[in-house]
């Protein structure tokens, strides 16, 4: 069963309370998402460090229920 755009927002959001979070589905099919989210809790951490925070709240759905997950990171301006 696809995942819902909200439910992956609010993984997200549970574990980065500050993160601005915008999900996009790639394909329309629930497995294909692109995700941007932007914290102050990225400051000081490498890129590679962010997207391991985030694959993190996704709580091991990634691979299984949620097939791609295309992830930018970021810090506010």
């Amino acid at each position: 069963m696809p995942m819902d755009a909200h439910d992956i927002e609010s993984m997200i959001k549970a574990a980065i309370p500050d993160a601005e979070v915008t999900i996009r589905d790639l394909a329309g099919d629930g497995d294909h998402y692109a995700a941007t989210v932007i914290s102050e809790s990225f400051r000081g951490k490498s890129r590679v460090q962010q997207h391991q925070i985030v694959y993190q709240s996704l709580r091991g759905q990634m691979g299984g229920v949620l097939h791609a997950l295309a992830l930018q990171t970021g810090v506010p301006d």
